[in-house]
């Protein structure tokens, strides 16, 4: 019967270490002796200039975007084709006429034309074009809502006091 130690030894060479610096026969690594290429920390000048192509071919960014939500805006021509004589308008109303798509952050109404009837105005951001043309139109405006800005803080905390 065949045992392990009555097995004839294989020959078993020690493998070169190759890429750990010259003192080990592995020499370089691959990367020549001198120069920053060399070294760690190296870098290869192809690769970036290929990096910086892309890059150029890429458009701008033009402007920014706000992190700050913006209300929905509707434009009072819209209200007087929508409801009629003494309607209150609230902005679940308009999202239930489909006449805004989101009213989570609020809606805002921009008078740039005229109104022809009186509307009850509720919970809404108001222009001054638009505040005035409902009120020359007879219309009155319930429980406005103030844009928070830095301004309308320090006067609201005046006012307070």
């Amino acid at each position: 019967m065949i045992q392990l130690h009555s097995l004839p030894s294989r020959n078993t060479k020690t493998k070169r270490r190759v890429g750990r610096g010259n003192a080990s026969n592995g020499t370089y690594s691959g990367r020549g002796m001198k120069g920053q290429r060399s070294r760690s920390g190296g870098k290869s000048g192809l690769a970036r200039l290929a990096a910086r192509a892309w890059v150029e071919k890429l458009p701008k960014a033009k402007g920014f975007t706000s992190i700050h939500a913006k209300p929905a805006w509707l434009d009072i021509a819209v209200l007087s084709d929508h409801f009629s004589d003494g309607d209150t308008v609230t902005p679940g109303l308009l999202k239930q006429k489909n006449l805004v798509s989101d009213i989570r952050n609020g809606v805002k109404l921009l008078g740039n034309s005229t109104v022809a009837k009186k509307l009850t105005i509720k919970n809404m951001y108001l222009s001054a074009s638009a505040r005035t043309a409902i009120e020359k139109a007879g219309g009155v405006i319930e429980q406005e809502r103030v844009a928070r800005t830095k301004r309308n803080k320090e006067t609201l905390t005046n006012k307070e006091v």
